[in-house]
């Protein structure tokens, strides 16, 4: 990697006191009656909530993640007064590419963890080293070790994008790089293929949303308002309904209050546990509903515990907010809106309604957002779940080096 300027590695570390205060808080829990919430109707179940916690305080072992965590280069530098935290992987092959990998909500940079290596060093794990990538995952602005931004409220992903595209080539002197991301990562993602399409190679992104998706005034109403139209078939209604029950909580919440809620999650963890691990459960596709099919308790807590440590949950949450407050508007009006090369990685657990795996490809080439992109290698597949790269971390890898082939 070609420093513009001298960087030291910044090794991840909480403090002891933190640790502490954090069991402490977990012990001294008040709980509430959750009578008749055996079905999860109500919200995330206590009874495995309590299993959790008492996991937190009494056997999960933060100092082994952060020895995890620190096998690799963390760096921590200011981008036009944003405080950005990222990890680096050396690439390992003929000619690595830097890749930089853009993480969502409620994610941490740590659930790219399955896919670094292989993306950097492609021999050691069944590849071809003409696919290594020089490997570049930030922690987004107010999350995670990226904090505090106490100066920077208005951050959302179009402004992060600029932030990257600065990191990617002022600080790190890279001309030319690739681009990654899923949930809002994949916005951050898209945003740079619009915007700076001269200086990428392409991207590869989890989702094919428009950009405009949080402009408007209901852009917390995942309907947009409108009514669910008559006369479709029991199986299309019931997908209907199911999806928009699984985002609609979070995200008129968030982008509505974001400050109320914080105010409880960032003093309670067993609260902000709660929050998050919903998403968790609720987003990933854990086949016989066990979520620990997906997560383990360990997995769950240390990506909890990043939120906690760094009291980033409120910081997180807000960017929802600024989607909305802040409108994207474009850099230009050519068509596509997304020129830079793309590849995108569909899942089966975020098929629309009506929508099977085999047609979802074609389904998302006919869409008003396929017509955004310059779309060039669309997959679909019929597992896995919001969370891509860690849920089915080698079908994802997969895809992304099949995107980058031939346009190095």
């Amino acid at each position: 990697m070609d420093h513009v300027l001298p960087l030291q590695q910044t090794p991840i570390h909480v403090s002891d006191t933190i640790l502490d205060d954090l069991r402490q808080r977990l012990a001294l829990t008040r709980w509430f009656d959750d009578d008749g919430n055996a079905d999860g109707r109500y919200g995330v179940r206590t009874a495995y909530l309590r299993e959790l916690v008492d996991h937190w305080r009494t056997d999960f072992n933060w100092r082994a993640k952060e020895k995890a965590m620190n096998a690799y280069e963390h760096y921590r530098v200011e981008v036009d007064g944003v405080p950005i935290h990222f990890l680096h992987k050396p690439g390992v092959g003929d000619n690595p590419i830097p890749l930089v990998l853009t993480h969502g909500w409620p994610w941490t940079f740590w659930h790219w963890s399955k896919v670094i290596d292989p993306l950097a060093d492609p021999a050691a794990h069944g590849g071809d080293p003409a696919d290594a990538f020089d490997v570049i995952v930030p922690s987004l602005p107010g999350f995670g070790f990226s904090t505090p931004i106490p100066t920077r409220p208005d951050l959302n992903f179009w402004k992060i994008a600029d932030l990257w595209h600065t990191l990617m080539t002022d600080v790190l002197g890279h001309r030319t790089y690739a681009a990654a991301g899923c949930d809002v990562g994949a916005l951050v993602t898209g945003q740079l293929g619009h915007k700076y399409a001269d200086a990428l190679y392409g991207i590869h992104i989890g989702s094919g949303q428009r950009l405009d998706l949080f402009n408007g005034d209901r852009a917390w109403d995942v309907t947009g308002g409108r009514p669910i139209p008559a006369g479709l078939s029991d199986d299309v209604y019931a997908r209907i309904i199911e999806l928009e029950r699984r985002f609609a909580v979070h995200l008129a919440a968030q982008m509505l209050a974001p400050a109320t809620l914080a105010h409880g999650l960032s003093d309670s963890p067993v609260g902000m546990l709660a929050w998050i691990l919903e998403r968790w459960m609720r987003w990933s596709d854990h086949r016989g509903g066990d979520i620990e099919n997906v997560f383990s308790k360990d997995d769950l807590l240390t990506h909890a515990t990043i939120y906690w440590a760094t009291n980033s949950i409120g910081s997180s949450m807000r960017i929802y907010a600024n989607h909305n407050r802040y409108p994207w508007t474009p850099s230009h009006d050519r068509w596509p809106v997304i020129e830079a090369p793309t590849g995108l990685t569909f899942v089966a657990h975020e098929n629309p309604p009506g929508v099977t795996t085999a047609q979802r490809a074609r389904q998302f080439r006919d869409s008003d957002r396929g017509q955004w992109y310059n779309h060039v290698n669309v997959t679909a597949h019929d597992f896995g779940g919001h969370f891509i790269p860690w849920e089915i971390p080698v079908e994802w890898t997969d895809d992304l080096r099949r995107t980058f082939r031939g346009r190095r």
